[in-house]
Formats: C-alpha cells, sequence, structure tokens
C-alpha cells in the first residue's frame, strides 16, 4: 500500500460546494450570516413594522435601498407613492409608521410632529430612486421665517431685591441687512463671528472697540439674532458694580438660562467700561479687572459655558494688556466709521460727508436731514442713537 493510501476508518472532510470559503460561492448573503429577530413584550408594533421592512432587503428579494429625512412636510400629505397597497399602520403618540409596497418595491414611512424618514427597498437601484422621488419630491414645506426679534436678559441690582434678570424681546435684523452698515475691514471681521459655532471658540472675552456711532451696539443686536440657536444674550445694565459685588458678580455666574438645555453658552454684554479695561484699571479700580479676567479664563469660569462682550471707545493702545493678551481674546474688533466713499455708497450722495468718511450715526443723521454738517468722525457725536 502506498504512502497515498487513504484510512477509510478517518475520511478526508470535504468542502460544500456552496462553502463561503469557496472561490465559487454562490450562497446568498442572508444565508451566510442569517438574521435572526426575535419579538417580546419589551417590543412595539412600530418594532414590528422596521422588521417586516427590513426583511425583504436582508433576503436579498429587494437589494437595493434608498431614503430621506423631510424637517417639515406639507400639511395633509400621505408621503405613499401611487398604486402603493397599505400592509400595516401604527400611531404612537407623537410618531406614526407606514409600511406599503408596489411592484417590486416597498417602503417605510416613519412620522413625528411634521418631520418624517422615508426608505425605500427595491429590485433595482433606479426603481429605488424613482419610487423615493415620488414619495418626496416637494413634499417638504419652506421653513418659517425666523423672527426679527430676539430674547435678551438684562441684569442689574434692585434696591429691594437685590441682584435680578429680567428679559425683553429687542428687534434685530439679519447679518445680511446690516453688513453694508460697517467698513471693509469690520465686516470681513464681523463676518466669521456671526458664524460662529460653540466648537469654534477659542477665547471667552469679545472686544469691540471704537469711536461712539461706529454701530457696536448695532452689531452686538444682530450678533444675539446670528447666535439665538446656542448662545442666550445678557447684558449687565450695571457692570462697574458687577466686579466689586462678589454676591452679584456670583449670581450672574450661575446664571439663568430661561429653561434652556443644559450646556448652551451665555454671552455677558458690557457696554461703555472704559474704566474697567484701560490700561491703568486695576490701579483704579481694585480688584474689579482681576474679577473679569477670572470669569474668562480662571476658575470662576471654569465649568461655565460663559462668554463676555465688551464695548469700549478707547483705542487698543490704551488698554490694559492683560486684557489684549494673545488666547484670551475671541475676537478684537475695532469698529471704526466708513471711508468717504464708502460713507458716499451708503447715502447715495457726498454731499454733507467729511473728507475722512462718516459714522454710522451721522449717516443716519443726514438721511433724516437732521445734520447737513457734521463732525469728523474722530469726535464725540452727542445724538449717536443706537449706532453706538
Amino acid at each position: 500500500m502506498s504512502d497515498a493510501s487513504v484510512n477509510p476508518r478517518r475520511p478526508v472532510p470535504q468542502k460544500p460546494p456552496n462553502s463561503p470559503n469557496s472561490p465559487t460561492s454562490q450562497t446568498p448573503p442572508h444565508q451566510v450570516l442569517p438574521i435572526h429577530l426575535r419579538l417580546d413584550d419589551s417590543d412595539s408594533p412600530g418594532d414590528v413594522i422596521d422588521a417586516l421592512f427590513l426583511s425583504r432587503f436582508t433576503s436579498g428579494e429587494q437589494p437595493y435601498s434608498r431614503g430621506s429625512s423631510l424637517d417639515s412636510v406639507k400639511a395633509g400629505l400621505t408621503l405613499l407613492p401611487p398604486d402603493a397597497t397599505v400592509l400595516r399602520s401604527v400611531r404612537e403618540k407623537n410618531r406614526s409608521s407606514l409600511l406599503a409596497e408596489g411592484d417590486g418595491w416597498t417602503i417605510l414611512i416613519s412620522r413625528w410632529n411634521r418631520g418624517a424618514d422615508v426608505t425605500v427597498s427595491s429590485v433595482s437601484d433606479e426603481l429605488a430612486e424613482r419610487v423615493l422621488g415620488q414619495s418626496v419630491d416637494g413634499a417638504e414645506d419652506e421653513p418659517e421665517p425666523q423672527s426679527d426679534e430676539v430674547s435678551m436678559g438684562f441684569w442689574y441690582v434692585s434696591p429691594r431685591r437685590g441682584p435680578h434678570r429680567t428679559t425683553r424681546q429687542i428687534s434685530a435684523k439679519t447679518w445680511a441687512e446690516v453688513r453694508g452698515n460697517y467698513t471693509a475691514p469690520v465686516a470681513d471681521a464681523m463676518d466669521g463671528l456671526m458664524k460662529l459655532t460653540p466648537d469654534g471658540i477659542t477665547g471667552r472675552l469679545m472686544l469691540l472697540h471704537g469711536p461712539p456711532g461706529t454701530g457696536k451696539t448695532s452689531a452686538l443686536r444682530t450678533l444675539a439674532r446670528s447666535w439665538r440657536n446656542w448662545c442666550q444674550v445678557d447684558c449687565v445694565l450695571d457692570p462697574e458694580r458687577l466686579f466689586t459685588d462678589v454676591g452679584y458678580l456670583m449670581d450672574i455666574a450661575i446664571g439663568e438660562d430661561d429653561g434652556a438645555s443644559g450646556g448652551r453658552w451665555r454671552l455677558l454684554l458690557l457696554e461703555d467700561c472704559d474704566e474697567l479695561i484701560r490700561g491703568q484699571a486695576k490701579h483704579q479700580t481694585g480688584q474689579a479687572l482681576s474679577r473679569l479676567l477670572n470669569l474668562t479664563d480662571g476658575l470662576l469660569g471654569q465649568g461655565r459655558n460663559v462668554l463676555v462682550g465688551i464695548t469700549t471707545n478707547e483705542d487698543l493702545e490704551r488698554l490694559h494688556p492683560a486684557v489684549v493678551r494673545p488666547g484670551r481674546c475671541l475676537a478684537r474688533i475695532e469698529v471704526g466709521p466708513l471711508t468717504r466713499g464708502e460713507a458716499t455708497a451708503w447715502l447715495g450722495t457726498s454731499e454733507g460727508i467729511a473728507r475722512e468718511g462718516a459714522t454710522l450715526a451721522q449717516l443716519y443723521a443726514l438721511r433724516r436731514g437732521t445734520s447737513p454738517t457734521i463732525p469728523s468722525p474722530t469726535s464725540a457725536a452727542s445724538s449717536d442713537g443706537l449706532y453706538l
């Protein structure tokens, strides 16, 4: 007997012809990796519909799938394609599920409030795309226009109640509407600030400085509107007291969020804080400057999603170096007057515009016809109104 002989008591194992390891295997994927679904009393009718929809895709009967999500479905639409036959329908509190089929396709429509998820499985990719389009094309409603008003908080110390916060609805235009009110370098700098999200925050202090009447306050109102989805904006009406009264500071640091979900940011606005942040601030105001810096990047600010926005008429060179050091400021923007060319384009005429340009407040005065002759932008205007 040769060495190649085989012991009949120990048969050589043979691979089945359709083994997954065989290069010529034709075994369907659902047989290679079978899927078992078990339902018990913890499952809902909606879970059954999901399982029934997946079955045809899993088995390979309908191996192509397409899906889409709609944020707001037009009223009265069922999202069912033509010639659809409803197989299952479930309503559960604020959600509903609908399973339907047609020739060579199955559709699952899950709806909640005004939104919907639509998924189609089909025998071909082209058919899945066509059926999905029949369901969702033109079905999404136009988003509701955002209000021109934004909710802002106002902090102050009440003689009777101590630190107190009240809210008001403030009118604020979009950045696209007011961008032309600012000279080109300022508008470019503000572009990034208006689009900022929490992921892009690199500092806790925002500084807007420049002459009166250039539109710093107007820009902050627009910023409150641009950030309203993730940031609550509060204005401190008595900032000179905030950093000298520890109890007041702690109340504001803890804050109130109007019932918003955790993690929402807050922006505290301190307007015209020249004495607080100029170069001699620490000598003149004691610990006030130190407490401001502690709120932005010290122990007081730890664990608090708090930004501090300050407006001032001071030149940058006169500000305290601790305030403007690199890494502390999220933004440091000098809001200056429009150039003569920009001011002329804004007003539509050069009449009354000084050679060095004009502030926003001066341009509005010219438009109203109340100031045919205006001082230079470097001098303080007495009627700057809301464009401080």
